[in-house]
């Protein structure tokens, strides 16, 4: 039997290589943050990708950060990266996550502590393939953030 994708995610996943859609994405982060907060981390990105919550320290604050992030899995870890919508600076969780590497994700409404190590190397390039399945305009984000490498990290469960 052939897996095939949804209409509306795959609709989403064409959709996501256009700079309109990075803009609108943007916007609308905070939105899906209050969602997911008011249900305790059961409805994120309206369920279209794998999506779950991570909350980083913030660096300078010392403040819980929360941000929505698309995920895969690699066994038991939770694999998410910094696209940042294609922008030239890297997002402030990434910063959070290398100044302080203990987080927590909130899944389905379960919250699993983790720690978080940046993909380098061969394995970066296995988890930016395994991202590139789920959605594919991270490699449009990646030409247009030409300036900089876009962060991959792998979250592993304490």
């Amino acid at each position: 039997m052939r897996h095939t994708v949804p209409m509306l995610p795959r609709l989403a996943r064409y959709l996501g290589h256009r700079r309109w859609f990075a803009r609108m994405g943007r916007f609308l982060v905070p939105a899906d943050r209050a969602v997911a907060k008011l249900t305790k981390g059961r409805v994120v990105a309206l369920g279209l990708l794998p999506t779950l919550i991570l909350t980083t320290t913030g660096r300078k604050s010392g403040q819980p950060r929360t941000q929505p992030l698309v995920y895969v899995r690699d066994g038991d870890n939770y694999v998410v990266i910094g696209s940042n919508w294609g922008q030239q600076g890297h997002p402030a969780w990434s910063v959070n996550l290398l100044a302080t590497p203990d987080a927590v994700v909130t899944l389905g409404g379960r919250e699993i502590p983790v720690r978080g190590t940046l993909a380098e190397g061969d394995e970066r390039d296995r988890l930016w393939r395994m991202l590139l399945t789920v959605w594919p305009a991270y490699q449009t984000y990646q030409e247009r953030a030409s300036n900089r490498v876009i962060r991959i990290f792998s979250l592993v469960p304490r």
